[in-house]
């Protein structure tokens, strides 16, 4: 591959130009934040026969994400999106059999699609096509994949993206067993009054999950969404937020590098309270975004959604939400449900020290990329080999295979004997002193409202 994705000529842009690029949902106050490439006037989703745009190789090797490797058996991440997708198990299978992923089917129970209540019928009706959340549904089970080929895939449907159907499928995903859920989507936040000075609090309710990390897409229209305000629950209480970057390779050791996408969402509540981990921030109330990833539509991921053609190639938060809860999950930090715990990891992550995404008056941090926290970027991307849960990065040997340490102690943990439990086609999972965790020797082959 060349230093970027791989773009046909009528998407090819100069080195940090924008590419064209749209919103696929369009309809409604909760917006999805997919952006999905298009021909040059626009007009079009452009798709093509063979994957375009980072795959799940690139994204491992950007991120030191180890595809075999999970802290614990098979955690699950729960995907929240709007509408049905009767080609959902089958755009997946797809995507796993062009990148060699183990497959994920609801036969062979990594993959489990209900409804906003959590049952498993009568699933909600396909999107119109004019807010066709089937292209976000698609990017977000495909980041997952991406990112832990070894996690189980839960996909809860709301009926749509109106009234509270998102927010009551938060419960029925917590109620199913998910280790982290995954939100790419969100609307504004609506503005305290004199007779009302909490009218979030309805809302809050639905994403505090104990124990379950949220992550929350942070939208697509740059700081402060164009003069729309924050997003909702981008800004909410108890989840964490992710904000979009530019993933190039270049020549250093990591062998890739990231700036601030220009359209990746940053802004300050209008009511939610700031968190005590948030110093640097310049706003009164709660910042997004606490982590990024992936985001920008020109270093944009290859997503399989046969109805739009075939292979696409998407960006959005939409991206990055999903990639990193997948991450969170694999490496023993779902339980970790706030930004708190990301600025004690910030030396764990790769800092993003350059990029912007508007003019912020409240402060230059709130849309420039710098070093620590800033508003587009939080606190930096993940380094998934240094965040396996226990800190520890020094290797060892285990009876099931090769041992990655994470003992915080003077020595790293050596590996126990894989348990049958953990192992899918030859890769392996499994704890040892100072929690040590067994690798496998087999790898596997390896938008936003208009206004």
């Amino acid at each position: 591959m060349a230093d970027d994705p791989v773009v046909n000529d009528d998407l090819a842009v100069p080195d940090g130009q924008e590419v064209a690029s749209d919103s696929v949902c369009t309809q409604g106050a909760i917006r999805c934040h997919a952006h999905v490439r298009t021909n040059k006037a626009g007009l079009r989703i452009s798709s093509h026969a063979a994957p375009m745009g980072f795959g799940p190789p690139d994204l491992q090797a950007a991120y030191k994400i180890n595809p075999a490797s999970t802290v614990t058996a098979k955690p699950t991440v729960a995907i929240v999106d709007a509408y049905g997708y009767s080609a959902l198990e089958s755009d997946l299978a797809a995507y796993r059999t062009q990148y060699g992923l183990p497959p994920c089917t609801i036969a062979n129970g990594c993959l489990k699609v209900v409804n906003q209540t959590g049952a498993a019928t009568p699933l909600p009706a396909n999107p119109p096509a004019t807010d066709d959340w089937t292209v976000e549904t698609a990017l977000d089970v495909d980041m997952v994949s991406a990112a832990c080929p070894l996690c189980k895939i839960l996909v809860v449907q709301a009926t749509s993206n109106a009234g509270d159907g998102l927010f009551v499928a938060q419960n029925a995903a917590a109620a199913l067993g998910a280790t982290v859920i995954s939100d790419s989507w969100g609307g504004p936040e609506v503005a305290p009054t004199a007779q009302n000075l909490t009218p979030l609090t309805a809302q809050e309710v639905y994403f505090d999950h104990p124990n379950i990390a949220i992550f929350v897409s942070a939208g697509d229209d740059g700081y402060n969404d164009a003069g729309a305000g924050p997003d909702y629950p981008a800004t909410s209480a108890h989840v964490i937020s992710v904000g979009g970057t530019r993933l190039v390779r270049d020549s250093s050791a990591r062998g890739w590098s990231e700036t601030a996408w220009t359209k990746g969402g940053s802004a300050c509540s209008l009511s939610i309270a700031k968190p005590g981990y948030q110093t640097l921030s310049p706003c009164t109330k709660k910042a997004t975004a606490d982590i990024a990833a992936v985001g920008d539509p020109a270093t944009g991921l290859a997503v399989y959604n046969a109805a739009n053609g075939g292979w696409l190639v998407i960006g959005g938060t939409s991206a990055s939400a999903p990639f990193v809860a997948a991450i969170f999950a694999a490496t023993g930090n779902g339980a970790q449900t706030s930004g708190s715990f990301i600025s004690s990891k910030a030396s764990k992550l790769n800092d993003v020290l350059s990029g912007t995404n508007g003019t912020c008056p409240q402060g230059a941090l709130l849309c420039n990329a710098a070093a620590g926290w800033d508003g587009p970027t939080g606190y930096g991307t993940p380094n998934a080999s240094l965040l396996v849960a226990g800190g520890g990065t020094g290797t060892g040997t285990g009876t099931g295979g090769t041992t990655n340490g994470g003992g915080t102690g003077a020595a790293n943990g050596t590996g126990a004997a894989a348990t049958p439990a953990d192992v899918t086609g030859g890769c392996s999972t499994g704890g040892g002193a100072g929690g040590g965790v067994v690798l496998g020797l087999a790898m596997l082959g390896l938008r936003r409202r208009r206004r």
